[in-house]
């Protein structure tokens, strides 16, 4: 029953491996020599003004959220189109479905004003 895992465990241990290897690979490799300026935020060679900390406002991550929902939801299409034919007018209503709710996902957040930046 274990040999039936042993190429998971193989796998696993690959995949933790691999990024810690680079990451002591590169801390050995690189050139280490800190100073001020390289200690310091980059901001287009403008020296940093205030904290890094700032606040920003809520309508800023209601957009990151909805940006995010309505691109993993137009991801569901794609296997859609690749078995298009297959699916037939079955399909085509569940995606003309899918595509109401979205769309009406979208008209309900521009009227609620969570795409306005003013």
């Amino acid at each position: 029953m274990l040999e039936g895992y042993l190429p998971i465990f193989f796998l696993l241990a690959i995949a933790i491996a691999f990024p810690a290897i680079a990451l002591i690979a590169a801390r050995l490799l690189r050139p280490s020599i800190p100073n001020q300026a390289k200690l310091e935020a980059y901001e287009c060679g403008i020296e940093a003004e205030g904290s890094a900390r700032g606040r920003f406002t809520v309508r800023f991550y209601i957009v990151a959220i909805l940006f995010v929902i309505f691109d993993v939801e137009t991801i569901f299409l794609f296997p859609w189109a690749v078995r298009y034919k297959q699916l037939g007018w079955f399909g085509v209503a569940e995606v003309t479905l899918f595509l109401t709710i979205l769309i009406a996902g979208y008209i309900w957040a521009r009227k609620k004003g969570a795409l306005n930046w003013v």
